[in-house]
């Protein structure tokens, strides 16, 4: 699904949203990877109109965006530069109905009372990689986003 069909799905009045969706993107570090996600997240849900709730954290946050994640997000317009590391407590993810995590084996994030939706996405971490490898990480998260939201707004699937 690409973000001009979920355009052209909300266009189409198919959404129906009563209470926001609560998503949240975790890592250990909130400092590239999940910062990603809730940005693209934030500007396709703004784009389309969706009422989803958005935010990102990490389990030990690291303190700071890389500056190869704020670069990689600049190249699409996206600026992340004033976004900061946040930290996340496991009952405090009871308050949202997804927890979507990057693949950062802290399989312990979601505690056994959590009833919504928990996802490991499994994208590779490009701290330390190259640029380039930034960019397809990037790219992935985009594609994974435009797909959650579809789900979550519950949009026809359009080619």
């Amino acid at each position: 699904m690409t973000a001009a069909g979920l355009r052209q799905s909300a266009a189409l009045g198919k959404l129906i949203t009563v209470m926001p969706k609560k998503l949240i993107f975790v890592c250990v570090g909130n400092s590239c990877r999940s910062q990603m996600d809730e940005d693209f997240a934030r500007h396709y849900a703004q784009k389309l109109n969706l009422n989803i709730e958005i935010a990102s954290a990490g389990s030990r946050p690291a303190g700071y965006v890389h500056p190869d994640a704020i670069a990689v997000m600049r190249e699409k317009g996206i600026d992340i530069s004033q976004q900061y590391s946040k930290g996340v407590m496991p009952h405090e993810l009871l308050n949202y109905d997804y927890v979507i995590t990057m693949g950062c084996s802290d399989e312990s994030i979601c505690p056994a009372s959590f009833r919504g939706d928990s996802r490991d996405w499994g994208i590779p971490d490009p701290i330390g990689r190259p640029i380039d490898f930034y960019r397809r990480v990037r790219d992935e998260i985009q594609q994974k986003v435009l797909e959650l939201l579809q789900e979550v707004a519950h949009l026809p699937l359009l080619g």
